[in-house]
């Protein structure tokens, strides 16, 4: 059932482009399928190609709106500069961006493949800021914008055997929270998104244990929650009751505890 609470934040952007990288699954899929039945337009971009034609196609068909394809992948480090060149060559100003590709890789840091944990930064790193640089100084000229950085609520703290992903979502919560106050004054808007366990296929290809992933939020869900947050112009926001108590209990517990206890509950052997 739909909750109400957040019903309608995607009008905010009804007749605009809205650019959402990461679009062919999971909270991008649902971040654009909301956004579509907002009215906005949609630029989507992802590495699967036929997944964005047909999610694509759907859209445009059942909503009326607009909505253009563009295959990347972020790990590539020229991809940003090449979908803002995409957007640029077809003249669509980018009201909304969606910074919401990204994966995780769950083990030992010492058998996670270096390669993959270099690819793991620069993809929910590196692309996230060149992105953000990209299309922050038209929105800034023109004194209104949105960006949308999804993290996680791993970002409140170190996570064994998630150790970098966890860090380089706690760069994307940082990094949303200091420019939403720098660019506040000229109208735009930038929140960090924050889930907890969430359906979608991340923890398949982040390897991680289904044990972890029982009591999960839906991406429709944690869609809606980051447009309202965005709506209302707070920085971040995190998905779920039991998220947030979590992380307010964690800020008075000691950091050294916090460790051990996510050490325990995340361990590959489950004890």
């Amino acid at each position: 059932m739909r909750n109400h609470r957040y019903k309608g934040a995607a009008k905010n952007w009804a007749g605009r482009w809205a650019l959402i990288t990461g679009a062919s699954a999971g909270i991008g899929k649902a971040l654009a399928e909301e956004l579509a039945a907002g009215g906005a337009h949609l630029v989507l971009t992802a590495r699967r190609t036929d997944r964005l034609q047909k999610l694509a196609e759907g859209l445009a068909g059942q909503h009326k709106i607009q909505v253009e394809v563009f295959a990347a992948d972020l790990v590539r480090p020229e991809a940003p500069e090449a979908i803002h060149a995409f957007t640029t060559k077809k003249n669509i100003e980018i009201e909304l961006l969606v910074n919401n590709a990204g994966f995780g890789a769950f083990g030992y840091a010492h058998e996670i493949p270096a390669e993959r944990i270099l690819q793991m930064i620069q993809v929910n790193c590196s692309a996230v800021a060149y992105l953000t640089r990209l299309y922050l100084p038209a929105m800034i000229e023109q004194r209104h914008g949105d960006i949308l950085i999804v993290s996680s609520v791993a970002a409140y703290q170190p996570v064994p055997f998630n150790s970098a992903y966890a860090a380089t979502k706690a760069f994307d919560l940082l990094f949303a929270e200091g420019i939403a106050e720098e660019v506040r004054g000229f109208g735009v808007r930038v929140c960090a998104l924050c889930p907890g366990s969430t359906s979608t296929e991340f923890a398949e290809v982040a390897e991680q244990p289904a044990r972890l992933f029982r009591v999960a939020e839906t991406a429709e869900k944690v869609a809606r929650v980051g447009l309202a947050a965005l709506a209302k112009g707070k920085s971040w926001v995190i998905s779920g009751t039991m998220n947030r108590l979590m992380m307010e209990s964690q800020r008075v517990a000691p950091r050294g505890l916090v460790v051990k206890m996510a050490a325990k509950m995340m361990h590959p052997s489950g004890t």
